[in-house]
C-alpha cells in the first residue's frame, strides 16, 4: 500500500509517537467519532485551513472565545503591540487593572476579580475560596457539568443522595471526591432533598446555569431560581460557571440572561480573545479572603500575563459596542432554525436551541433537560453527520455532547452553505 499524502493523517501519526494520544486534550483525538483529526495551518475569519489547505467553516472557534472571528484586525494590532513591550514580567501592569474594570463594568455580581491562566484554574479556585469562605466541606455539582479537570470536580453520581460522588478518572482517590454530591440538572426534587439533607455542610452549589459540555442544555428559571433561594436560606455559595457562556451568550453572561446573582462567578474563553486567561469573582467580603489579604492561597506565575490581557481587552471592546449581541444572536438563529427545517423536511428527529453566539442540536424530537436524556441521542447518525459535514467544509465539534459557536465574521452565506450540507446529508439518515 503506498504510503498516505494527507498532511493531516502524517501529522497524526507523528503526533501519537510523541503526545499521549497525539492530542493535548482528549476531544480533539476524533476518538468519538472515528477518523483522523484536521490539524489547523491558519484561520482567518469564520474559517479554519487545515494540513492539506482544505477550508472549513469553523463552528468551534476555540470552544468559543473567537467571539468575534479568527484575526479581528483590533486584536490583532492590540498583541502585537503587547509583544513588542514584552511576552511576560511575574510583575503588575496596568493593563491587568485595566481589563478587570472591564470585566467588572459588565458583571454587576462582581465587585473583584482574580485574573488566571484557564477556566479549570478559575474553578478549582473558586471552589478553594468558597470553602475557605463559609469554613465547610462539601459542595454540589450536576451531572453533565463539567468545570474543568481538578481533582473534586472530576466526579459522577453515586448511588443515592446519602452517598457523595465516586471519581470518573484513574488517579483521583475515592477520599478526593467523598465531599462532592452530584445531582441531576433541572431536578428540583433532588435539589431540595440534598440542601435537606446537607445544607448546613455545603459550602458551594457550582453549576453552568446553561450546560455547554452535555451539548446545549439550559437550567429552567425555576430550578436557577431554586438554586439561589436554597443557598442563602443555608449560608452556602451559589458558583456560577461562565467559562463558556460568560460574554458568549450575552454581555452579561448567562446570570444576566437567567436574571440570577450568583456569589461568585467563573469566567474564561472570551475574556481571552483566545489566549489563555481566566478569571473568577465576586462580592468584596468573598474576594479579599485571598491572599496576600486573606488565608486562602491561589498564585499564578503566568496570571494577568501582558499579551493575554491585551488580546482579552481588544476583545472585550469590540463586543461592548451597540448591536452587537443584537446582529451574533440573528445570526445564531437563522442556523439553527435553518437546520430545524432541514431535518424536518427528511422526518429526521432533531431539535436544537441557541442563545447569543452559543448553541446546541440533538437528534431527538424535544431538547433534553438533564444529561441522562442528553445520553438518548443517536451517536451513530450523529458521526454520520459530522463526517458529512466534515468532508463538505463544515466543521462542528467532533463529539455529540460539545455546543457550537457562531461568530460575528460568519456570514448569511457561510450559515446557508453549512444549512445546505446538513440538508444533503439528512436525506441519508
Amino acid at each position: 500500500m503506498p504510503a498516505t499524502t494527507d498532511q493531516n493523517e502524517i501529522l497524526f501519526e507523528r503526533a501519537r509517537a510523541v503526545i499521549p494520544g497525539g492530542v493535548n486534550s482528549p476531544v480533539r483525538a476524533f476518538k468519538a467519532v472515528g477518523g483522523t483529526p484536521r490539524f489547523v495551518k491558519r484561520a482567518q475569519g469564520a474559517y479554519f485551513w487545515d494540513a492539506d489547505d482544505k477550508r472549513y467553516i469553523d463552528y468551534i472557534g476555540s470552544w468559543g472565545p473567537m467571539i468575534l472571528g479568527h484575526g479581528h484586525p483590533a486584536v490583532v494590532e492590540a498583541v502585537q503591540r503587547a509583544v513588542i513591550e514584552g511576552f511576560s514580567f511575574g510583575a503588575p501592569t496596568e493593563r491587568e487593572i485595566e481589563l478587570a474594570e472591564a470585566i467588572l463594568a459588565l458583571v454587576p455580581s462582581m465587585e473583584m476579580v482574580r485574573l488566571v491562566s484557564s477556566g479549570t484554574e478559575a474553578a478549582m479556585s473558586a471552589l478553594r475560596l468558597a470553602r475557605g469562605a463559609t469554613g465547610r466541606k462539601y459542595i454540589i455539582k450536576f451531572e453533565g457539568c463539567y468545570h474543568g479537570h481538578a481533582d473534586a470536580l472530576l466526579v459522577k453520581a453515586g448511588s443515592g443522595l446519602a452517598t457523595f460522588g465516586n471519581p470518573t478518572s484513574a488517579g483521583v482517590p475515592p477520599e478526593v471526591v467523598q465531599h462532592t454530591l452530584v445531582l441531576e440538572y433541572n431536578n428540583l426534587a433532588q435539589l431540595e432533598e440534598a440542601f435537606a439533607l446537607h445544607g448546613h455542610e455545603i459550602a458551594c452549589l457550582m453549576i453552568e446555569a446553561i450546560a455547554g459540555n452535555m451539548n446545549f442544555v439550559r437550567t429552567s428559571a425555576a430550578f436557577a431560581k431554586r438554586c439561589r433561594e436554597l443557598c442563602t436560606q443555608y449560608g452556602a455559595l451559589l458558583v456560577f460557571d461562565e467559562v463558556m457562556t460568560g460574554f458568549r451568550v450575552g454581555l452579561r453572561g448567562a446570570q444576566g440572561v437567567l436574571g440570577v446573582t450568583p456569589d461568585l462567578t467563573v469566567l474564561g474563553k472570551v475574556i481571552g480573545g483566545g489566549m489563555p486567561l481566566a478569571a473568577f469573582g465576586g462580592p468584596r467580603a468573598i474576594m479579599e479572603q485571598l491572599a496576600p489579604m486573606g488565608p486562602v492561597y491561589q498564585a499564578g506565575t503566568l496570571s494577568g500575563n501582558p499579551v493575554a490581557t491585551a488580546c482579552g481587552l481588544a476583545t472585550l471592546k469590540e463586543i461592548a459596542k451597540p448591536g452587537f449581541y443584537e446582529a451574533l444572536s440573528t445570526k445564531t438563529r437563522s442556523l439553527v432554525d435553518g437546520l430545524k427545517a432541514a431535518a424536518a423536511a427528511e422526518r429526521v428527529p432533531f431539535s436544537a436551541d441557541s442563545e447569543g453566539g452559543m448553541f446546541g442540536f440533538f437528534l431527538l424530537d424535544a431538547l433534553p433537560q438533564n444529561y441522562t436524556a442528553v445520553m438518548k441521542s443517536d451517536g451513530t447518525k450523529f458521526n454520520t453527520l459530522f463526517h458529512g459535514l466534515l468532508e463538505r467544509g463544515v466543521y462542528i465539534a467532533p463529539a455529540l455532547y460539545e455546543a457550537g459557536f457562531v461568530s460575528a465574521a460568519h456570514s448569511d452565506d457561510d450559515i446557508a452553505a453549512s444549512i445546505e450540507a446538513a440538508r444533503q446529508i439528512f436525506k441519508t439518515l
